[in-house]
């Protein structure tokens, strides 16, 4: 026993940008301690003042280039979600020609350089919706880096809204629409209506302090299987979706892993180790090429569709149908149409989302050294959250917001959890968002690339999950008793319904009431939400009281409110002095 040294700690120690220090304008080796009973973190903020000379001399190439990488990664969903449900809204990929007089979707906002020299407008409704989804994400991080939980995590599109979704382009009103660009339209103003009913969901349990006092029944234990079904349950996005191209998808991984892991130590410039901080942005840059010497040398030639789809560098047809410039505004599909039906379907997605979410905010405090947030700043984030999906609805994203879940195990691959990053990551969103041809240029990364990356990231944040374990007693049969059927029940109910769903697309819940259909398959086709009913029910009621010190109780019960640590002040305070007119509850 003496041997065992590895005592549970509050916060992680490796790493190097915590949530309150950011990558310098120039490399500064001096690693200093935090506030009390914190991590080692460079350059915390009370050290900034004495700094703030040595911050502001150089370039900020490392805070860009990692904001870069956040960037990057965040295109994976953005255009995977568009490219699965656009096609079967009667959208199209291409670019279409029409005179202006004639083009009733075409306006001054929304031009291409052909609109300016020729008289003719772009209709590629998947760019379109591509580039939406993009620019209300940068806004929806900002937002939340800003104004919700504050930390370091990027708000993009959710799979979670998938069978809602389909439920509403499968209903036999829009699909009785003949011409494919009109149905799309209608299909897309219904989605629309769905998301914006539906967001008063987060917005109302958020901003009430409603899902606050729920936290109250969190524990160690109970968070513990939640957050690392966060992770492992998204494993149909790693090597599945990798296999669809081994040529380029094994070569990926494989480079992730020697870059991240192998190399970290190798420092081709003394002062920043680049194969540490910028893996993603090396290893996509060679298998990119490598990827468009394959598709240009005719190694494709003749392979199926599906594989050509996965594998190819120009089947998506991005940049032919992308605008130069495009700005996205609300209602720029039409006004809404609103159902009591789709907005009920929807909930359930908007209540997923949550809790995925919630379990993505836990992840993302570890590895910015943080401590875990309080219920206020909690409730507070998924207040946001809800305005992200009000935003969605508005804009017309075609699918609601959440927690990237990829973007915070970045934070642990890179070791950086800095809050700058991620709001200058934000605006790599807006500004690539509009400027349509050079966004549609990395658009067009294909998706194997990114499911290799999902394979180690994924991955991590599931560790990081299972790392809250170490406050509870594990020697206890009831805490194994409860951590086990969690993860077990939470991968493998999921994936039942999935199985249903795959073959028969109407997943295995199949009543004459559609919507009652949609939000059965939604709830329990998602892993994070059938382990946090599992596990927090049963955390709750068997032997509670008597396994208090069992479940973690007595390290997690400070961290309940705002003021229970000290350190709760100096993460997740509102800017611009804001907590004098928002005190926390």
């Amino acid at each position: 026993m003496a041997d065992i040294t590895h005592l549970p700690m509050e916060q992680l120690q490796d790493l190097e940008y915590c949530i309150d220090s950011n990558p310098p304008w120039r490399h500064v080796h001096t690693k200093v301690q935090t506030s009390d009973k914190s991590a080692p973190c460079l350059i915390m903020k009370e050290w900034l003042p004495l700094l703030s000379e040595e911050l502001n001399c150089s370039s900020c190439s490392e805070t860009v280039l990692l904001a870069f990488q956040n960037y990057i990664l965040v295109l994976g969903t953005s255009v995977m979600i568009p490219s699965l449900l656009v096609p079967a809204m009667g959208g199209n990929d291409v670019k279409n020609h029409c005179s202006l007089d004639k083009c009733d979707h075409c306006i001054s906002l929304n031009f291409g350089l052909e609109d300016l020299l020729g008289g003719t407008c772009h209709m590629g409704d998947k760019i379109r919706v591509i580039q939406t989804l993009l620019f209300v994400a940068g806004i929806n991080t900002l937002l939340q880096a800003l104004f919700g939980t504050r930390l370091p995590a990027v708000v993009g599109g959710s799979f979670a809204y998938l069978i809602p979704m389909v439920y509403i382009i499968s209903d036999s009103s829009l699909q009785r629409i003949s011409e494919p660009h009109e149905r799309f339209i209608h299909t897309m103003r219904a989605i629309q209506g769905a998301l914006i009913v539906a967001s008063s969901i987060q917005i109302i349990l958020g901003y009430s302090q409603v899902w606050g006092l729920f936290s109250r029944f969190f524990s160690p234990l109970g968070m513990a299987p939640v957050v690392g079904l966060v992770g492992l349950g998204l494993f149909q996005r790693g090597f599945p979706a990798l296999g669809n191209c081994v040529e380029i998808g094994i070569p990926m991984l494989l480079l992730v892993i020697g870059v991240s892991q192998y190399l970290k130590h190798v420092r081709p410039l003394k002062e920043v180790p680049i194969f540490e901080r910028f893996p993603v942005l090396i290893c996509v840059t060679i298998v990119w090429i490598y990827a468009l010497i394959l598709t240009a040398s005719g190694a494709y030639r003749g392979r199926s569709t599906p594989t050509q789809n996965s594998c190819r560098t120009d089947k998506a047809n991005l940049i032919s149908s992308a605008p130069w410039f495009k700005f996205p505004y609300p209602l720029q599909w039409g006004p809404p149409t609103f159902s009591a039906g789709h907005s009920f379907a929807m909930m359930s997605a908007v209540l997923v989302s949550m809790i995925e979410s919630t379990g993505a905010y836990k992840a993302a405090s570890r590895l910015a050294i943080a401590t875990p947030p309080p219920a206020y700043v909690l409730s507070r984030g998924i207040g946001w959250q809800g305005i992200g999906i009000l935003l969605d609805g508005l804009f017309g994203t075609c699918t609601g917001s959440t927690v990237s879940v990829e973007n915070v195990g970045l934070l642990g691959l890179t070791r950086v959890g800095s809050r700058r990053v991620v709001q200058i990551s934000a605006g790599f969103m807006i500004f690539f968002a509009m400027l349509g041809k050079f966004g549609a240029v990395f658009a067009s990364i294909p998706f194997p690339i990114f499911a290799a990356l999902y394979c180690v990231l994924f991955g991590l944040v599931a560790s990081v999950g299972l790392s809250f374990l170490q406050f509870t007693n594990m020697n206890s049969m009831r805490n194994l008793f409860i951590t086990g059927l969690s993860l077990f029940l939470g991968i493998s109910v999921p994936q039942f319904f999935n199985e249903y769903w795959v073959p028969h697309r109407h997943g295995l819940v199949n009543t004459n009431a559609g919507w009652f259909n949609a939000l059965l398959n939604t709830i329990f086709s998602s892993p994070a939400t059938v382990g946090l009913i599992v596990a927090v029910f049963l955390d709750n009621t068997i032997e509670v009281e008597k396994a208090k010190k069992d479940r973690g109780m007595p390290w997690w019960v400070k961290f309940r409110t705002f003021r229970g640590d000290n350190r709760n002040e100096e993460f997740y305070t509102l800017p611009f002095n804001l907590n004098k007119f928002f005190p926390p509850t």
